[in-house]
């Protein structure tokens, strides 16, 4: 059985045609700059399968044209999919409230109840939805499955999960912390006990999911027991252009101050801060060669960085006692060595010693990058929500 992973994006599709046992990556592909206007020969869906690559060039109207495309390109790659084998289409799902923490089978019910939580993820499930909806057309006899984001972290403790906030406000709004990337954090978490050869039960980890979006979780004894984002992705850690954590104060500041309002607030602190407000670009291969150049904002932009995420790894080794791992994982945390070594740097007291050529080495494979005799293993594992999400709808629909 094959599964079709999509990921819908504001204005992209990342989507996978997966064998869930084997793992076996059959063909993916991106949809880009959906709605927009595209000028000239520009290549807007880039389909791979078998060894090539398929592409479409010009404009996509919207996100069900985008799937049609694509399941175009399936056919023309000699993987129709109507002819597949095709068990399942898995659709990441960002945000699950109270509602959803576990894969679901989606319905009409489900489609409006994930609609509902718009209001808690505004960025993130109107296109998950339009996807769906998109996938639901055009493939009305297969299985649709919503994987979600929130659900790792849905049952985190009650002092993780509140917010010092008036208690009724809370509850008749669904504030409380949430956490994202809970897909990754999972799978990685479940990795890392397999390269150690242990249960999950048997292991204290803190997982670093480091891209442009990032997070942090203390998982205890395989159940996640803190996490940085919280009632949205904004909450925690600096990232590519979100600020993580802030005075709330300055959102009432530059309100009545700079006259912004709530729409423009959000802007900022979602798309126009971060490692990006800071120093202007939100691609760390970029802002390391800024900082070579001598410029005068990215060694700031890299220091604030690290400043946090020490931050939250020091809050995590008390809050958990004894930590067996720390684990980077995602396109920062498994490609960049300098972030890797001076999150870690001098913490040899913590148990933590970091071995500099294993760190620097070209490898893309789960391994260890820390001494043999570091009482906490630290490590690098890829992370594979599509593998996650699409081995959830099998044993789902199965």
């Amino acid at each position: 059985m094959k599964v079709l992973v999509i990921n819908s994006g504001s204005s992209s599709i990342k989507y996978q045609l997966l064998e869930p046992e084997s793992a076996h990556v059959v063909a993916s592909g991106t949809v880009q700059r959906i709605g927009e206007d595209v000028e000239g020969d520009v290549v807007t869906v880039e389909h791979k399968c078998g060894g090539e690559t398929f592409e479409h060039r010009g404009p996509v109207a919207d996100h069900a044209a985008g799937l049609r495309v694509v399941f175009d390109l399936f056919g023309a790659s000699g993987q129709d999919l109507a002819h597949a084998d095709l068990g399942a289409v898995g659709h990441r799902v960002v945000h699950g409230g109270e509602v959803f923490y576990r894969p679901t089978l989606i319905d009409d019910d489900v489609v409006k109840a994930i609609i509902d939580l718009s209001a808690l993820a505004p960025l993130h499930n109107p296109p998950n939805v339009t996807g769906i909806e998109s996938a639901r057309a055009l493939l009305p006899d297969v299985p649709q499955v919503a994987v979600f984001d929130t659900a790792f972290f849905h049952n985190l403790p009650a002092a993780a999960k509140t917010y010092a906030i008036d208690a009724e406000t809370a509850a008749a709004h669904g504030i409380r912390k949430y956490g994202f990337h809970g897909t990754s954090h999972d799978y990685v978490s479940g990795q890392v006990a397999a390269f150690l050869g242990k249960d999950r039960s048997e292991l204290n980890q803190i997982v670093l999911h480091l891209g442009n979006g990032a997070s942090a979780s203390a998982i205890r004894a395989g159940r996640a027991v803190d996490t940085t984002m919280g009632l949205t992705p904004l909450e925690g850690l600096v990232m590519g252009t979100r600020s993580g954590d802030l005075d709330p104060g300055i959102i009432f500041h530059l309100i009545r101050t700079a006259g912004m309002g709530v729409d423009d607030v959000d802007n900022l602190l979602n798309r126009h801060s971060g490692i990006k407000g800071i120093s202007g670009v939100n691609d760390f291969r970029e802002l390391g060669q800024l900082i070579e150049t001598g410029h005068p904002t990215a060694k700031l932009a890299f220091d604030v960085y690290i400043h946090r995420l020490r931050r939250y790894i020091g809050a995590y080794l008390i809050d958990l006692g004894t930590v067996d791992a720390i684990t980077f994982t995602a396109g920062v945390g498994e490609n960049d060595a300098h972030v890797r070594a001076e999150a870690l740097a001098g913490l040899e007291n913590y148990g933590i010693k970091l071995d500099e050529a294993r760190n620097t080495a070209k490898d893309r494979s789960a391994r260890r990058i820390s001494t043999d005799d570091s009482a906490i293993s630290v490590l690098v594992v890829p992370t594979n929500e599509e593998l996650a999400i699409a081995r959830a709808a099998a044993d789902l629909v199965a």
